[in-house]
């Protein structure tokens, strides 16, 4: 399980009502179901941890190891 934590660059402010999906590295893995950002711009995933890119609405924003709580800028 994992959280994504989407803040605005400019003002450091938590985004809500965002579209957040995660796509993993690996023929096997796939991709998440969508989910929206919180009021916190949390968004939170029930997938194991892995490598992968962060996209929130249709731009990525993070390529990398993905695990705990990430924190992407906008």
């Amino acid at each position: 399980m994992f959280t994504i934590k989407v803040v605005e660059q400019s003002s450091g402010r938590p985004c809500s009502g965002k579209k957040v999906q995660v796509f993993f590295d690996g023929f096997f893995r796939g991709h998440t179901s969508s989910q929206y950002t919180d009021n916190e711009g949390e968004a939170h995933f029930d997938y194991d941890n892995g490598d992968g890119q962060v996209y929130v609405g249709s731009q990525a924003v993070y390529k990398g190891y993905i695990s705990g709580r990430k924190v992407v800028y906008i």
